[in-house]
């Protein structure tokens, strides 16, 4: 059974996702790392003993990789905004195996104290237009929530939208209540308890 591990916000430029976020929910993000082998590098915010929020980006002075970046960041314009979702996995070859064309092959990455392997499409986009999660399987006992203070942030709901909801929905060993798969245009809906109050990134 897959379990819900982290949002991820997409932005040009890292600084502006991370403003973005932080006025959106009131609270502050903290410093993440890099990705040598994507060419990104992020920023982070805790939901949770377990779970997280990223904002992520290409980084600037990073080589560009040998392959496309993950989250189709190559391709990615616009405002920031919620553009993925990741589930982690006790293992990921044989979630792969159960998930749709296209869901990626495993990559093993690692920074810090951190070590995990994740699922990348060769072409940086996940099936059903970009809206099936990433599959992400930790090989260390160390998690980056686990690292982040508690700034009292933890995810209500998240909304999946998309024309096949249906069949994004019966494509995952999922059970969580907060998930829901509406039948829409391709999106994400995240509703986010803050010290604030509820907010909504989209």
């Amino acid at each position: 059974m897959a379990e819900f591990d982290h949002l991820a916000v997409s932005a040009r430029i890292l600084d502006e996702g991370a403003a973005d976020v932080e006025a959106a929910l009131g609270v502050a993000l903290e410093t993440g790392g890099r990705h040598p082998l994507m060419g990104t590098h992020n920023r982070l915010l805790s939901l949770g003993p377990s779970e997280y929020l990223e904002v992520i980006a290409i980084d600037p002075d990073a080589p560009a990789p040998d392959r496309p970046r993950w989250f189709a960041l190559d391709a990615f314009s616009g405002p920031p905004r919620l553009t993925n979702w990741v589930l982690r996995v006790d293992d990921l070859h044989a979630a792969l195996a159960g998930a749709p064309e296209g869901a990626g092959w495993p990559i093993d990455l690692a920074r810090g104290a951190y070590r995990w392997r994740m699922a990348v499409p060769e072409d940086g986009r996940l099936p059903f237009d970009n809206r099936f999660p990433a599959l992400i399987e930790w090989r260390s006992h160390a998690h980056p929530a686990a690292a982040l203070p508690d700034r009292g942030c933890r995810l209500l709901k998240l909304e999946v939208s998309h024309s096949e909801a249906g069949a994004l929905g019966r494509a995952l060993p999922l059970n969580d209540p907060r998930i829901d798969f509406v039948v829409g245009p391709p999106g994400l809906r995240a509703v986010i308890a803050t010290p604030a109050g509820e907010r909504v990134l989209t």
